[in-house]
């Protein structure tokens, strides 16, 4: 595979990532009804941590989307990673119950896979 296929794959499943990433977490900077009724009601985190996951989140989001900054890079993939495990756990624990919903977060974890293995195979070339 050729550095500027490794590149764009890189580019185009960061950027997918990311978007997916705020998108997620734009309903929780000034915490909206719905994601208190999700966050707080449904899985029964207090209403304070929407708003620090939300901006932990945005901050992960631009450390990806900045080039280079390799060592604070991992962790802000590790953070994002540990975000979207603990929603599928958390899914899961609250309604005692495997949802076939949590299947969509494949969406978000799919390319963040993506967007870190070619950030790997890039920073190697």
């Amino acid at each position: 595979m050729t550095s500027k296929t490794t590149n764009t794959i890189y580019w185009i499943s960061t950027i997918i990532f990311a978007a997916l990433m705020i998108f997620s977490s734009v309903d929780g900077l000034q915490p909206t009804q719905q994601a208190i009724q999700l966050i707080h009601d449904r899985l029964g985190y207090p209403v304070y941590f929407i708003q620090y996951i939300s901006f932990a989140k945005l901050l992960g989001v631009i450390v990806i989307l900045i080039p280079g900054l390799n060592r604070i890079k991992e962790w802000a993939y590790a953070g994002l990673f540990f975000d979207l495990a603990g929603a599928i756990y958390s899914g899961i624990a609250s309604s005692g119950k495997f949802d076939p919903l949590m299947i969509t977060l494949l969406a978000w974890i799919i390319p963040g896979i993506l967007s870190y293995y070619f950030w790997h195979k890039k920073i190697k070339a």
